[in-house]
């Protein structure tokens, strides 16, 4: 067992209030660990047990719990016989059909407060979006981030095994039974975690029966992280490896591949022009592990799993992140929070010309501009860019 003060602070900051807390992202992240640790803490706040009720419908006694009827009837039984608040803990509760209009019945009805979680970004439009508008909100979990591995892992930030357990952390990702594994068996445990995903998340449920086609996307997306690209570009590709599908058909998978939270696609911002362009955009993975399990755990495309690395950060830290293009140049990300702006570049190595300081300069605003390194550079800035080696910047 091991904290994750990050997030359930966050599921703190809205304890006892009118909003129901949905815990999302792909699976296996840690978010029925979470669950877990909130019970934990209502626990140690003298909640009695009695007053928690805790669905998980993933385990062997609830998984034939999968309709709202039965829902309800299973409810019916948990319930307390007091006036005192009730805690609601639905772990997975994507796996019941129409579960929406009995979480809405429970929070209209009782003293509560309610958290849940899933796998799928569906579960967020449609008829939770109507029912419960302006009521709920949504904590995205991700795989572990560099300073919780390092936590996991029992190494200070400054210890002299940081750059060691960085490359670790670059090869096998995040994903918390991933970390706590034996080396040996780290393989095993992501190739189950992409089955899982791949083929009962995102297939099953979605009902796809070409699950080639849908491997060989998530392999050519894998392939080619950080690079512009469409489904044209991608169904050609595919044809000329031998595998035979259309535009809509590749369409239809990268939405299913995104509400999986296994990828998530950044749009194009014209800085100049103010808006979001409807071309290409990038896709980046949810873990890096996962990226070198999809492409046959090949090495090289040093540079492009930096940038997912560095995209995912962003992500945890709460930005909106966008591809930018000013003219003929890109930005690799432009990161918003707020009213506040980041402009970053990514680059494994510093190169000779100082190609990728200009882009950052030719920006005429005076938002944070910084470009980020794979390996360390003796420089702290160029040309009044802050160079940050990649260590360091996923520590601060």
């Amino acid at each position: 067992m091991f904290d994750r003060p990050f997030y359930l602070d966050k599921i703190l900051q809205f304890k006892d209030s009118d909003f129901i807390k949905i815990l999302t992202g792909v699976r296996r992240s840690g978010k029925s660990f979470l669950m877990k640790l909130y019970r934990e803490y209502l626990v140690d706040q003298g909640i009695a047990s009695s007053n928690i009720v805790y669905i998980n419908f993933e385990s062997y006694e609830y998984q034939t719990i999968n309709t709202d009827k039965k829902f309800r009837m299973v409810l019916d039984k948990l319930l307390p016989n007091n006036s005192d608040k009730i805690y609601f803990l639905f772990d997975e509760i994507q796996l019941v059909d129409g579960w929406q209009k009995v979480v809405n019945g429970l929070n209209t009805s009782f003293d509560c407060d309610i958290t849940i979680t899933g796998s799928n970004a569906d579960m967020l439009s449609g008829e939770l979006a109507t029912l419960l508008s302006g009521r709920y909100i949504e904590i995205l979990v991700y795989p572990l981030s560099f300073r919780e591995f390092l936590q996991v892992n029992e190494i200070a930030p400054d210890s002299r095994y940081v750059d060691q357990a960085y490359s670790e952390f670059e090869k096998y990702g995040g994903f918390p039974s991933v970390v706590l594994a034996d080396e040996k068996i780290k393989d095993t445990i992501l190739q189950g975690i992409f089955d899982a995903i791949v083929l009962n998340d995102i297939a099953f449920r979605s009902g796809i029966k070409d699950s080639v086609t849908l491997k060989a996307i998530i392999s050519f997306l894998a392939d080619n992280i950080g690079q512009l690209i469409n489904a044209t570009k991608i169904a050609n590709t595919l044809k000329s490896e031998g595998v035979s599908t259309s535009v809509p058909t590749i369409n239809r998978y990268l939405e299913l591949l995104e509400a999986g939270y296994l990828f998530y696609r950044v749009q194009q911002y014209d800085i100049r022009g103010r808006e979001f362009l409807r071309t290409n955009g990038k896709y980046f993975i949810v873990d890096s592990g996962l990226r070198r399990n999809a492409i046959g755990r090949r090495e090289g495309n040093y540079g492009n799993r930096l940038e997912n690395i560095v995209y995912l950060e962003l992500r945890r830290r709460g930005y909106d992140v966008s591809v930018g293009r000013l003219g003929d140049k890109e930005i690799d990300f432009i990161a918003k929070k707020l009213d506040d702006i980041l402009y970053v570049q990514v680059a494994y190595d510093i190169p000779s010309n100082t190609h990728e300081t200009d882009n950052l300069n030719n920006i005429k605003d005076n938002y944070k501009k910084i470009l980020i390194t794979g390996r360390y550079q003796e420089v702290n800035q160029i040309d009044g860019i802050e160079i940050k080696y990649i260590v360091d910047w996923l520590l601060e």
